[in-house]
């Protein structure tokens, strides 16, 4: 299971990845975001997508320690989005021991 979840963390990461990077260099946000925030759906899709982060930050900030390290990843989470919350579980799949189950993943 935890190689397994691990495949497909790392999958979501370098696909946000590359498609950030491709769509980054295709079209600016900046430039995009007049007809982007004029679409009732577009803006509708980026509050459910904050909400998401925020609902995930929330169990970051129980996993983590210090306030620096749950103000950073609010950061990141907030600007990279999937990216970062990808990057976090990864992180956390191997920092579990080898006798640990998947379940330990949710604790502190």
């Amino acid at each position: 299971m935890k190689t397994a979840l691990k495949i497909l963390f790392a999958a979501i990461f370098l696909w946000m990845t590359i498609l950030t990077i491709r769509t980054s260099l295709a079209v600016s946000l900046w430039s995009a975001w007049d007809s982007y925030a004029a679409n009732p759906w577009a803006v509708t899709t980026l509050y459910d997508a904050y909400f998401g982060f925020i609902t995930f930050w929330v169990w970051v900030a129980y996993k983590e320690n210090t306030l620096l390290s749950r103000l950073l990843w609010l950061v990141l989470i907030l600007g990279l989005g999937n990216i970062a919350m990808s990057l976090y579980v990864l992180i956390q799949l191997v920092r579990l021991k080898p006798d640990q189950p998947v379940e330990a993943l949710l604790r502190r």
